[in-house]
Protein backbone atom coordinates (compact mmCIF):
# COMPACT_ATOMS: atom_id res chain seq x y z
CA UNK A 1 0.00 0.00 0.00
CA UNK A 2 2.90 2.33 0.75
CA UNK A 3 4.16 2.08 -2.83
CA UNK A 4 0.72 2.92 -4.22
CA UNK A 5 0.35 5.97 -1.97
CA UNK A 6 3.87 7.20 -2.83
CA UNK A 7 3.03 6.69 -6.51
CA UNK A 8 -0.12 8.80 -6.07
CA UNK A 9 1.94 11.57 -4.46
CA UNK A 10 4.46 11.62 -7.30
CA UNK A 11 1.80 11.31 -9.98
CA UNK A 12 -0.19 14.18 -8.47
CA UNK A 13 2.78 16.53 -8.14
CA UNK A 14 4.29 15.46 -11.46
CA UNK A 15 1.04 16.02 -13.31
CA UNK A 16 0.43 19.40 -11.68
CA UNK A 17 3.97 20.67 -12.19
CA UNK A 18 4.22 19.29 -15.71
CA UNK A 19 0.95 20.98 -16.61
CA UNK A 20 2.13 24.33 -15.25
CA UNK A 21 5.41 24.07 -17.14
CA UNK A 22 3.73 22.99 -20.38
CA UNK A 23 1.09 25.70 -20.10
CA UNK A 24 3.59 28.44 -19.27
CA UNK A 25 6.30 27.62 -21.75
CA UNK A 26 4.40 26.00 -24.64
CA UNK A 27 0.65 26.65 -24.68
CA UNK A 28 0.42 30.33 -23.71
CA UNK A 29 3.28 31.51 -25.95
CA UNK A 30 1.94 29.44 -28.87
CA UNK A 31 -1.51 30.95 -28.52
CA UNK A 32 -0.15 34.49 -28.50
CA UNK A 33 1.91 33.82 -31.61
CA UNK A 34 -0.65 31.76 -33.55
CA UNK A 35 -3.93 33.59 -33.01
CA UNK A 36 -4.72 36.70 -34.98
CA UNK A 37 -5.35 38.89 -31.93
CA UNK A 38 -3.88 39.12 -28.47
CA UNK A 39 -7.42 39.48 -27.11
CA UNK A 40 -8.37 36.07 -28.54
CA UNK A 41 -5.20 34.53 -27.16
CA UNK A 42 -5.87 36.05 -23.74
CA UNK A 43 -9.40 34.67 -23.70
CA UNK A 44 -8.19 31.15 -24.55
CA UNK A 45 -5.38 31.39 -21.98
CA UNK A 46 -7.97 32.38 -19.35
CA UNK A 47 -10.08 29.31 -20.13
CA UNK A 48 -7.05 27.00 -20.16
CA UNK A 49 -5.77 28.47 -16.91
CA UNK A 50 -9.11 27.73 -15.25
CA UNK A 51 -8.81 24.09 -16.31
CA UNK A 52 -5.22 23.97 -15.11
CA UNK A 53 -6.38 25.27 -11.73
CA UNK A 54 -9.05 22.56 -11.48
CA UNK A 55 -6.46 19.91 -12.29
CA UNK A 56 -4.18 21.43 -9.64
CA UNK A 57 -6.83 21.34 -6.95
CA UNK A 58 -7.56 17.68 -7.69
CA UNK A 59 -3.83 16.86 -7.72
CA UNK A 60 -3.26 18.71 -4.45
CA UNK A 61 -6.11 16.91 -2.72
CA UNK A 62 -4.87 13.53 -3.99
CA UNK A 63 -1.38 14.32 -2.72
CA UNK A 64 -2.66 15.24 0.74
CA UNK A 65 -4.96 12.20 0.96
CA UNK A 66 -2.01 9.98 0.05
CA UNK A 67 0.14 11.74 2.66
CA UNK A 68 -2.54 11.10 5.28
CA UNK A 69 -2.67 7.45 4.24
CA UNK A 70 1.10 7.14 4.55
CA UNK A 71 1.34 8.96 7.86
CA UNK A 72 -1.83 7.63 9.43
CA UNK A 73 -2.06 10.90 11.36
CA UNK A 74 -3.15 14.47 10.61
CA UNK A 75 0.32 15.55 11.83
CA UNK A 76 1.67 14.72 8.36
CA UNK A 77 -0.13 17.83 7.11
CA UNK A 78 2.35 20.02 9.02
CA UNK A 79 5.37 18.42 7.36
CA UNK A 80 7.19 20.79 4.96
CA UNK A 81 6.15 18.98 1.74
CA UNK A 82 2.49 18.88 2.76
CA UNK A 83 2.61 22.53 3.84
CA UNK A 84 4.03 23.44 0.42
CA UNK A 85 1.15 21.59 -1.28
CA UNK A 86 -1.38 23.30 0.99
CA UNK A 87 0.13 26.68 0.06
CA UNK A 88 -0.06 25.68 -3.63
CA UNK A 89 -3.73 24.86 -3.18
CA UNK A 90 -4.48 28.13 -1.42
CA UNK A 91 -2.70 30.20 -4.06
CA UNK A 92 -4.47 28.31 -6.84
CA UNK A 93 -7.89 28.82 -5.28
CA UNK A 94 -7.24 32.54 -4.72
CA UNK A 95 -6.12 32.92 -8.34
CA UNK A 96 -9.07 30.94 -9.69
CA UNK A 97 -11.78 32.60 -7.62
CA UNK A 98 -10.49 36.15 -7.19
CA UNK A 99 -7.75 37.18 -9.61
CA UNK A 100 -8.90 35.48 -12.83
CA UNK A 101 -12.60 36.46 -12.51
CA UNK A 102 -11.64 40.08 -11.87
CA UNK A 103 -9.40 40.04 -14.94
CA UNK A 104 -12.28 38.59 -16.98
CA UNK A 105 -14.59 41.39 -15.79
CA UNK A 106 -12.03 44.00 -16.76
CA UNK A 107 -11.51 42.34 -20.15
CA UNK A 108 -15.26 42.52 -20.78
CA UNK A 109 -15.46 46.18 -19.77
CA UNK A 110 -12.54 47.12 -22.01
CA UNK A 111 -13.81 45.04 -24.95
CA UNK A 112 -10.19 44.91 -26.17
CA UNK A 113 -7.29 44.87 -23.73
CA UNK A 114 -4.88 45.47 -26.59
CA UNK A 115 -6.76 48.56 -27.83
CA UNK A 116 -7.11 50.07 -24.37
CA UNK A 117 -4.32 52.53 -23.55
CA UNK A 118 -2.06 51.54 -20.64
CA UNK A 119 -2.96 54.73 -18.75
CA UNK A 120 -6.66 53.80 -18.72
CA UNK A 121 -7.58 52.80 -15.13
CA UNK A 122 -9.22 49.56 -16.32
CA UNK A 123 -6.13 48.58 -18.28
CA UNK A 124 -3.84 49.56 -15.42
CA UNK A 125 -5.82 47.33 -13.04
CA UNK A 126 -5.81 44.50 -15.60
CA UNK A 127 -2.03 44.79 -16.02
CA UNK A 128 -1.56 44.80 -12.24
CA UNK A 129 -3.71 41.69 -11.85
CA UNK A 130 -1.88 40.00 -14.72
CA UNK A 131 1.40 40.53 -12.84
CA UNK A 132 -0.21 39.10 -9.70
CA UNK A 133 -1.43 36.09 -11.70
CA UNK A 134 2.02 35.44 -13.15
CA UNK A 135 3.61 35.72 -9.70
CA UNK A 136 1.04 33.38 -8.19
CA UNK A 137 1.61 30.77 -10.92
CA UNK A 138 5.37 31.11 -10.51
CA UNK A 139 5.02 30.68 -6.75
CA UNK A 140 2.88 27.58 -7.21
CA UNK A 141 5.53 26.14 -9.52
CA UNK A 142 8.36 26.91 -7.09
CA UNK A 143 6.44 25.47 -4.14
CA UNK A 144 5.65 22.40 -6.21
CA UNK A 145 9.31 21.83 -7.03
CA UNK A 146 10.15 22.16 -3.34
CA UNK A 147 7.35 19.74 -2.40
CA UNK A 148 8.51 17.27 -5.05
CA UNK A 149 12.10 17.43 -3.80
CA UNK A 150 11.02 17.01 -0.17
CA UNK A 151 8.71 14.15 -1.07
CA UNK A 152 11.46 12.39 -3.02
CA UNK A 153 13.95 12.63 -0.19
CA UNK A 154 11.54 11.49 2.52
CA UNK A 155 12.30 7.85 3.34
CA UNK A 156 9.34 5.51 3.70
CA UNK A 157 9.39 1.87 4.74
Amino acid sequence: MTNILRFVQFLALGTWLGSIIYFSFAVAPALFSALSSRDQAGAVVGIALGRLHHLGVIAGILYLVAALGLGLSPRVLVQPAALAVIAMLLLTVVSQHHVIPRMAQLRTKMVSVDATPPENPLRAEFDRLHKVSVRVEGSVLLLGLIALFLTARTPHP
